[in-house]
């Protein structure tokens, strides 16, 4: 397996107000699951993949990843694990402006330590896989929509992630490029890929072979759809 989840617990404090986001999560993700998180707004799902994807530390609970606990690692050790396993697609593209194309890519690389000719092979070829290497050399602002979150999938594929995390990866996107980034999505689960897609949207989730259904901060269903 790839992820487990016992009991997880979380509770942000505002002034005297607790507000439970998580009220005992048990979980487990395999290798190789293509699963979609569904649940109204403030159900809990953003803050579930972000606690698995290293983000956010759980208030109580066990997560196991990859047979380790990391439910007590301090902040030095959660950001290698990140960077080193994780892969991540945000709704917003999170791409630095300033950047090309191929340097948002490259970023995670030179986290990593990778040396220059290496680097430039990678990105290439994550660029390409996504269908964007003749756009390498455009920054953000010359890219549509579709493109951007194409480039933040090569962005969160190049490092060769155990683990690829989406946050409404289609939601500032119009239903056309919103198809084209699922299409992606469906090709990297059938190469075994392990990917966890957050969404409200059904056609989304109709993609993915299993569905987890988030309440309040408790799974109310999880069910194989395919």
């Amino acid at each position: 397996m790839i992820c487990q989840l016992i009991n997880i617990k979380k509770i942000y404090s505002t002034g005297k107000v607790n507000f439970p986001a998580l009220n005992g999560i048990d979980l487990i993700i395999e290798k190789g699951e293509y699963t979609a998180i569904m649940g109204p707004s403030g159900s809990g799902k953003s803050t579930l993949l972000n606690i698995i994807g290293f983000l956010d530390t759980p208030t109580e609970g066990k997560y196991f990843y990859q047979g380790k606990e990391v439910s007590n690692l301090d902040d030095d050790e959660l950001a290698r694990l990140r960077n080193k396993e994780v892969g991540f697609v945000f709704q917003n593209f999170n791409l630095l402006p300033r950047l090309t194309a191929f340097s948002n890519v490259e970023l995670p690389l030179i986290y990593a330590g990778i040396g220059i000719k290496e680097r430039r092979k990678l990105v290439m070829e994550m660029l390409e896989k996504v269908g964007l290497k003749e756009r390498a050399n455009h920054r953000p602002n010359e890219l549509s929509g579709g493109e951007m979150q194409r480039v933040a999938i090569a962005r969160a594929l190049v490092n060769n992630p155990s683990l690829i995390l989406a946050d409404e990866p289609t939601g500032n996107l119009d239903t056309k490029s919103g198809s084209e980034i699922m299409k992606i999505f469906d090709q990297l689960a059938n190469e075994g890929r392990t990917i966890i897609i957050v969404t409200h949207d059904p056609n989304i989730a109709s993609h993915t072979k299993r569905l987890i259904r988030i309440t309040d901060g408790r799974i109310i269903e999880d069910k194989i759809v395919k």
